[in-house]
């Protein structure tokens, strides 16, 4: 990592949470208790914006992290200004499908953008509603399940206990911190993280940094 990625890392604030789950984790669990000191500076971090948040939550479906980061640059270069509903909208499918979305991200990208132009999400509703509440509003998207709304709550919301049992790092990381790399069910999954409420949202970040030091930004 260079030394402005540090200096960046170091001047964010951490959520208000993460020093005692941090704590409390490494009391918990004895796996955790070695991998959160080899990541002492780094955190979860939110740019704290709704929509793009959840746009790239949808570039990322079903690809690598590097070829979403590639995808979601040339969403941008296409832009050529500030992500909004609006400037998406702007775009034709064409020049969508010319960064390198698939005809059904094209799709559900524009839905998106449409329910966030067109005023029927609450999103200012949000901070006050629980974890299931939100994902339910988020699922009526098209494109939306889930795992996109987990990752929405975990990245833009800064939630401090979600679960996205969907997600193939996590699968991944348990199995490969918990059970020498042999295939885990999602019971098997829910059994560990059992050991990690209420702070799965901390416990799966450091997860996910145990088979991928440099944190994926939304």
């Amino acid at each position: 990592m260079s030394k402005a990625a540090e200096q960046l890392i170091h001047e964010e604030v951490a959520p208000e949470y993460w020093e005692r789950a941090c704590t409390e984790l490494m009391k918990q669990d004895r796996i955790l208790k070695k991998i959160i000191p080899k990541y002492d500076s780094l955190f979860l971090m939110t740019r704290g914006d709704a929509f793009t948040t959840l746009a790239r939550s949808i570039v990322g479906q079903q690809i690598s992290v590097a070829a979403a980061q590639s995808v979601w640059n040339k969403v941008l270069l296409a832009l050529k200004k500030k992500v909004s509903p609006k400037n998406i909208l702007a775009l034709t499918v064409e020049e969508l499908r010319a960064a390198g979305l698939s005809g059904r991200k094209v799709e559900y990208i524009r839905d998106l953008a449409e329910h966030f132009d067109s005023g029927r999400l609450h999103a200012n509703q949000w901070k006050g509603m629980e974890d299931e509440a939100i994902i339910k509003e988020l699922s009526a998207i098209r494109g939306i399940g889930r795992w996109t709304a987990e990752m929405f709550l975990i990245f833009n919301m800064v939630r401090p206990d979600i679960l996205p049992l969907d997600d193939v790092g996590l699968i991944k990381a348990i199995s490969l911190n918990y059970f020498s790399g042999e295939p885990v069910s999602r019971h098997e999954a829910r059994e560990v993280a059992a050991n990690w409420a209420p702070w799965r949202t901390v416990a799966t970040w450091y997860m996910w940094r145990s088979i991928d030091p440099v944190p994926v930004e939304y």
